[in-house]
C-alpha cells in the first residue's frame, strides 16, 4: 500500500496504519530526516499512549506505556554488530507481545522476525512524504493488495 502525505495529515494515516498491521513489529526504513520517529510517535499516540516518542539513537530502545501494552522503540544508527543487538536482548524483544518498532532495521537484518511489517518513507520535493507498506503474514507478502483511502 502506498501513501502520500504530510505532517498535518500524520495522525490520521497512523490511525489507518494501524488497522492494516498484520503483527506488532514494524520496521522503519528511510534516509536520515525522513520522519520515521515523527511517524511513530504519532503512531504510539494512535496506540493510546500519553508519551512522547522521541529517538533512542543513544539508548539503543524507548519504552513507552500503553494502558494494556508497551511499545518498544529501537534505534539500531549506530549498532556496529549484530552482537550488540544480541547483547542486549533484541530476541527477548522479538519473541514478547509487545509492539517493537525498529527503525535503521537494515543494521541487524538476520536477526528481523520473517513476518514483520515493514514502512519505508520518502522525503518528496513538495516537503511531503510518499509511505509504502509491506505487509507480511507467515508466507505472504502482500504490496498495494489492499484499498485504503488515500490521503
Amino acid at each position: 500500500m502506498e501513501f502520500k502525505y504530510t505532517l498535518d495529515q500524520i495522525d490520521e494515516l497512523a490511525r489507518q496504519l494501524l488497522v492494516h498491521f498484520t503483527n506488532k513489529t514494524i520496521l522503519f526504513y528511510g534516509e536520515m530526516g525522513s520522519g520515521k520517529t515523527t511517524l511513530i510517535n504519532a503512531l504510539v499516540k494512535a496506540l493510546g499512549s500519553s508519551d512522547v516518542a522521541t529517538s533512542p539513537t543513544f539508548s539503543i530502545v524507548n519504552e513507552y506505556e500503553l494502558s494494556n501494552d508497551k511499545v518498544y522503540h529501537f534505534d539500531f544508527y549506530r549498532i556496529e554488530s549484530i552482537e550488540e543487538a544480541l547483547n542486549f536482548g533484541i530476541e527477548d524483544y522479538f519473541s514478547g507481545d509487545n509492539w517493537n518498532f525498529l527503525e535503521w532495521p537494515e543494521r541487524i537484518t538476520e536477526l528481523l522476525p520473517k513476518d514483520s511489517n515493514s514502512i519505508l518513507i520518502t522525503k518528496l520535493e513538495d516537503k511531503s512524504r510518499s509511505l509504502k507498506l509491506t505487509i507480511t503474514n507467515k508466507n505472504l507478502t502482500e504490496n498495494n493488495a489492499m484499498t485504503v483511502p488515500k490521503f
